[in-house]
């Protein structure tokens, strides 16, 4: 009996119910658009990797990683083979040409260059494709499927038979320009990653985080060298991922700016956009497009022009005749008309073109709009980011984020709404593809929390169905751990998704800025003072997420991914820890009232407020002081060390705060009498700076 997966559904039917075979099946991601299982498996042991007697490179990639993988799935090595197999094997079949990357006027579909079949039966295994890519593809679906370690290890017998619903399927990962600088390695662990889920694009970030010649004053320590921008090419290309320079040519270039002898390129001083009157910035911007154009291969460029915030006072100082309109189109079309000239298709931002209406009408040819939207919540549909598109016939790929670059921890509820809502609105406006944002806008965040939500993206962007938001986190730790250790790393990720959410309940988006605020400030008192149970609830899901990591590392596995998500987890618990310990100090202090004796005052303090050990403040300091030396650790394993010193100037201001009212305490008691007027607590151990 055979059970057929359609692309419609994202559940196993079989005759209206859920098929109990199916439901053992493994989940696959992304869900491929057609399974049919049938009885019978296929034993791992003794199969050989059959490329074809000529493969290209790229076949021989595929078949490389298809037995690294099922090495490290099975720990069964099977042997690469380009002669005809005699006994069992899995052939890697591709019949037409290489055709490694999406190009512009990709198609998605079943007859697309990345649709692929996939057979598993007893007389052997199978994976048909057009491409390289396609076949590539078919292999990760295959490594999801292996079954067991050792002699046991197996396939189920299956036919799938799967294409994109999207051409593009692209992730934008600031790399360095925001906030830390990612290594080279770390990229090419994110490439890996996007490969398993099928992601085809890497849009690779930059506002002056590039090496360019004959520019030695711009980030000279903290430049990506044009030599490691080609090993991340390569990287990528071999794993069918398109690098797509992701730059900013209007805004967002304060780094350049702040350089004296770039100063006058920028409408004001200083500022953080170009001036499109000034000739000089025409002759840079010639140079800069003509190196980018050679260092990426690729046929596409992303040129920004998002959040131009100081458009309409510069236009209001150039004087008559200059408007937002018409400064935002002058340097769009010089910008466009120089890629194009090199060939490239050019993408920009659409939130601008919006915002400022008689732009969207006079849009260069050919340019591709990227409307960009990270909170589902007030137009689930985003009609007034795509209508103004869909009527001027404007082609385009929409927008989504991975909400991580303010957080604590990634506020994955929005990111998976964000995705699935936008490309729901997408798929209606005829988007050609989807571009899932990575950010690290506030300088503290560690990246790899945020893979989940790459992931996510990559996969909701190839396959047709719906998501399974509530299965996702347990489908993605089956696939990237061992069967040891994932379901506690998906615990992990759902309790720290929890935490995260109580930390909102508290202080909103943006919960990383307030683990460094003053507690006692009456601002935030008056603010926290109604969520204790939030707090609470806080600390319990990150404690919950401890355990489970904890458990986690406690195997033979120590994946750097776990430490950071400890970090994570620790953080949120702190935060918590933090704001419940500042109520219970603010409590307190009003309890011993305003003239207490010193007795009644030493009572107070010492009974777990101000004490060496065992106190509140003894608490705060040694959780974060021990902290810090962890996420300064994870930070290193993600990044290089440029703005370490600046990230980490909060961790030693935030120790800093609580060892000085410790002391504030303790001089307060060593100086008071018997009725002596206590003074207001946010005056005694409050900071304002840290407001």
């Amino acid at each position: 009996m055979k059970l057929q997966i359609l692309c419609v559904t994202a559940l196993l039917f079989c005759g209206g119910t859920i098929s109990a075979a199916a439901a053992q099946r493994p989940r696959l991601l992304p869900e491929p658009q057609s399974v049919e299982y049938s009885a019978g498996s296929v034993p791992i042991q003794g199969l050989v990797i059959d490329v074809g007697s000529q493969p290209s490179a790229e076949d021989r990639f595929a078949a490389d990683e298809l037995a690294r993988g099922l090495e490290q799935k099975t720990g069964i090595r099977l042997p690469v083979s380009q002669t005809a197999a005699q006994g069992p094997a899995i052939v890697l079949k591709r019949t037409g040409a290489v055709d490694a990357l999406p190009v512009p006027g990709e198609t998605p579909g079943q007859d697309s260059r990345e649709a692929y079949q996939l057979t598993i039966s007893p007389h052997g295994i199978q994976i048909t494709g057009r491409s390289s890519a396609a076949v590539f593809y078919g292999v990760q679906t295959l490594l999801q499927l292996a079954e067991g370690r050792g002699k046991d290890a197996k396939f189920l017998d299956v036919t799938i038979r799967d294409w994109p619903s999207l051409a593009y399927r692209a992730t934008l990962v600031d790399v360095g320009s925001e906030g830390p600088m990612s290594t080279v390695e770390q990229i090419e662990k994110q490439l890996d990653l996007l490969a398993r889920y099928k992601g085809n694009q890497y849009f690779f970030y930059s506002e002056a985080s590039i090496q360019f010649d004959g520019y030695p004053l711009l980030n000279p320590q903290a430049r990506f060298t044009k030599a490691e921008v080609r090993l991340i090419i390569a990287y990528a290309r071999q794993r069918h991922i398109d690098v797509v320079p992701a730059v900013e040519l209007f805004g967002h270039l304060h780094d350049l700016f702040r350089i004296e002898k770039y100063s006058g390129l920028a409408d004001f001083p200083h500022g953080g956009e170009f001036n499109p009157a000034n000739p000089k910035v025409k002759a840079l911007l010639a140079d800069w497009t003509a190196q980018l154009s050679k260092l990426f291969p690729s046929p596409f460029v992303d040129i920004g022009f998002d959040e131009t915030f100081s458009i309409q006072k510069a236009a209001d100082s150039a004087g008559a005749g200059a408007t937002p309109v018409r400064l935002f189109l002058e340097q769009l079309r010089t910008v466009t008309d120089q890629f194009q000239s090199h060939g490239k298709h050019v993408m920009a931002y659409a939130d601008i073109m919006v915002k400022f209406p008689g732009i969207i009408s006079q849009l260069p040819p050919g340019l591709i709009a990227l409307p960009w939207y990270y909170d589902p919540k007030p137009d689930p549909e985003y009609r007034q980011w795509l209508t103004p598109l869909v009527e001027h016939h404007v082609p385009h790929m929409v927008a989504s984020g991975v909400s991580s670059w303010n957080e604590v921890a990634p506020d994955f509820d929005t990111t998976f709404a964000n995705i699935d809502t936008l490309l729901a609105a997408g798929r209606k406006s005829q988007a050609l593809g989807l571009v899932n944002t990575v950010w690290t806008d506030d300088g503290q965040v560690l990246l790899r929390m945020s893979w989940p939500g790459m992931a996510y993206g990559a996969a909701a962007a190839w396959q047709s169905q719906p998501m399974d938001q509530a299965g996702f986190f347990a489908a993605y730790s089956r696939q990237m751990y061992s069967a040891n250790v994932a379901a506690d790393v998906a615990t992990a990720y759902s309790e720290l998704n929890a935490a995260e959410q109580n930390l909102q309940a508290v202080f909103g988006p943006g919960t990383m800025a307030a683990v460094w605020k003053d507690p006692f400030a009456p601002v935030l008192m008056k603010q926290v003072r109604p969520h204790r149970q939030d707090l609470h609830e806080c600390r319990l899901h990150a404690e919950n997420a401890e355990e489970a990591l904890y458990r986690a590392l406690a195997t033979d596995e120590h994946p750097e991914a776990l430490r950071t998500m400890l970090v994570g987890a620790r953080l949120l618990d702190y935060a918590g820890m933090k704001y419940l310990y500042a109520l219970e100090i603010a409590d307190a202090w009003a309890a011993v009232g305003t003239h207490p004796t010193k007795a009644e005052l030493a009572d107070t303090l010492h009974q777990g407020i101000s004490s060496s050990v065992h106190s509140r403040t003894a608490d705060l300091m040694d959780a974060i002081g021990q902290l810090r030396g962890d996420y300064r650790r994870q930070w290193l394993a993600e990044y290089t060390d440029y703005r370490l010193p600046t990230a980490m100037g909060r961790w030693r201001a935030e120790l800093e705060y609580w060892r000085r009212a410790q002391a504030r305490f303790g001089d307060l008691l060593m100086n008071f009498h018997d009725h002596d007027a206590l003074p207001p607590l946010e005056k005694l151990v409050g900071n304002s700076d840290l407001q």
